[in-house]
């Protein structure tokens, strides 16, 4: 409630005057909810709650600039509290006790229709938003914050927006002072990115030398040796992810990983130490391949498995190829 108080002259004109105004005391004037909503889309769009007020035929001389200041404040504040839903007058309805009685259908059915209206409303407003703001939240991914300023800055320069610099760091959640200091700072920064690049062209010619791709170390190394320029590891990879200069890692030998996988060439314990003839037939069982060779050039190979306490071969088998096949049938034969 302002200290100015409106004169009965002054309260009729403000009346009947205007349809933004919902009612005017000699004290207090209340708004439209359409009015509110029509302030938030064009203090969005850039306009200053004065030109707001003026262009929509509401009297600035007679409300007075403290007056217009302080409902643009509420209204601001409670549209980024809550929305649209924050810009209801709620004076009424949450005035006085809780309902102690249960509600009648018909009363739910208005609420549950007013709900609607109410989020209806409340998309209708999103849909006038303007596109810049959405681009602005949507992009804001895992940036760093001198691309956060960077997309404030292009985004108002594009649109010519004004006045809008807090609102989008709020968005942002960024500071300020930090987004003017990323403008006043461009010059440095047009420095600083030339003194990148030629460390990332000196970088290269390191990376690439003789003919195959080099990790940081190495590249410090070469710097070093060949060119007498002394770079720190930290430089050498702050410049290699700036710009994607990346290093490939070997791959894992496929056949390691294989025999890995299938057990080969493990080393088992030595049980028998090369006590092979212990007098008991089927207790030590030998094997081994033999390479048989016919018709000049072709060869065959010869699986056998042999008790070693009697000398008795006990299974064989014939293939014309060494793989795993021709093991396992000898054993299959074994135990038929």
């Amino acid at each position: 409630m302002s200290k100015n108080i409106f004169t009965k002259e002054q309260v009729e004109k403000l009346e009947n005057n205007n349809n933004n105004i919902l009612k005017v005391s000699e004290r207090s004037i209340t708004y439209t909810h359409e009015f509110k909503i029509l302030f938030i889309n064009e203090y969005i769009a850039g306009k200053l709650p004065k030109d707001i007020f003026h262009e929509n035929g509401l009297d600035i001389e007679v409300l007075g600039e403290t007056r217009i200041k302080q409902a643009a404040c509420r209204w601001k504040r409670a549209y980024k509290k809550d929305g649209i839903i924050g810009l209801y007058d709620t004076r009424k309805t949450a005035s006085g006790r809780p309902l102690a009685r249960e509600l009648t259908k018909e009363e739910i059915i208005n609420r549950q229709e007013a709900k609607i209206l109410l989020l209806e409303s409340q998309v209708e407003l999103l849909k006038k938003l303007d596109l810049a703001e959405r681009l602005l939240i949507n992009k804001n991914i895992k940036l760093r914050s001198s691309e956060i300023f960077k997309l404030i800055n292009e985004t108002i320069n594009t649109n010519k927006f004004k006045n809008l610099t807090r609102y989008f760091c709020g968005i942002l959640d960024v500071s300020r002072s930090g987004y003017y200091n990323y403008i006043n700072s461009e010059d440095s920064r047009i420095n600083k990115e030339e003194m990148d690049l030629n460390a990332r062209d000196i970088i290269l010619k390191a990376f690439n030398h003789r003919g195959f791709k080099k990790g940081s170390r190495s590249i410090k190394m070469i710097l070093e040796n060949e060119s007498d320029v002394i770079f720190s590891l930290k430089k050498i990879r702050r410049i290699m992810n700036k710009y994607n200069i990346v290093c490939p890692h070997r791959k894992a030998n496929p056949y390691k990983r294989m025999a890995k996988a299938t057990k080969e060439h493990r080393v088992v314990p030595n049980i028998l130490n090369r006590n092979f003839k212990q007098g008991v037939p089927g207790t030590i069982l030998l094997t081994d391949i033999t390479y048989l060779q016919y018709n000049g050039s072709d060869m065959a190979y010869l699986s056998t498995i042999l008790d070693a306490s009697s000398g008795e071969i006990l299974a064989h088998n014939v293939s014309k190829r060494i793989t795993l096949d021709i093991a396992t049938d000898t054993i299959l034969k074994l135990k038929q």
